[in-house]
């Protein structure tokens, strides 16, 4: 294989989405008086927005309905009793402190400056335009990559083939001397194979997903391939 480029996903993959998103509802119920325990609240609205993030690649909500949904679902659950104009500050508040919380997965600048040596890196993200780019300027991340593919720039979000035909075309890649980078089977993975990307699936739970796909425990298994 002749690989000239690194694809990288950034939520769950580089950026630790789970403990920077825990800290930051911490800051933000704590500013608004919400007396709820974090590990109480964690447990139940991180499925609920893993469901709302599927439902919003596949185009059945909005990036406004994702955020107002994935709150008034989760404090339903809880029987935490509130107000639409206080969940649509929390929504708002969310997004604006998200990017001030930046842990790492462990191994991160390790990799991209091993990678970096060898190839031209590039994020493709389902994330939004305005929050992904301060999440990268503000972990030091941004100095990596040559290449920031966001969904909203492109109007589609991965899996659909046209994301991942853009970032190609717009980096002057080649499927065939590219690899993919992400933690996500379907949008990641599937995704980039559709277009005959070389893929390397992150499973950093300990997850084992019953398709034959080459896959990392840690960032740093990723030198055992690139």
């Amino acid at each position: 294989m002749n690989i000239k480029h690194v694809f990288f996903d950034l939520d769950h993959t580089l950026w630790d989405f789970e403990t920077n998103s825990n800290k930051t509802f911490e800051y933000i119920f704590k500013r608004n008086k919400i007396n709820i325990e974090i590990d109480d609240f964690k447990e139940i609205y991180s499925p609920i927005n893993a469901k709302y993030w599927k439902l919003f690649r596949e185009d059945k909500v909005t990036k406004v309905e994702l955020r107002y949904a994935r709150l008034k679902e989760a404090f339903d659950v809880l029987n935490f009793k509130t107000d639409d104009d206080l969940i649509h500050i929390l929504s708002e508040e969310y997004i604006d402190y998200l990017a001030n919380y930046n842990t790492l997965f462990e191994g991160a600048f390790d990799i991209l400056n091993y990678l970096q040596e060898k190839y031209k890196m590039h994020i493709i993200t389902n994330g939004f335009e305005e929050v992904q780019h301060r999440k990268l300027k503000n972990s030091n991340l941004l100095p990596f990559f040559d290449q920031i593919i966001t969904s909203e720039k492109v109007g589609v979000k991965k899996p659909n083939p046209k994301i991942f035909q853009y970032a190609l075309e717009a980096s002057n890649a080649k499927s065939k001397e590219s690899f993919m980078i992400g933690d996500n089977f379907e949008a990641d993975i599937m995704g980039a194979k559709n277009v005959g990307m070389h893929t390397i699936l992150c499973e950093f739970n300990g997850e084992n997903h019953s398709e034959k796909v080459t896959s990392v425990r840690k960032l740093s298994q990723i030198k055992n391939y690139l």
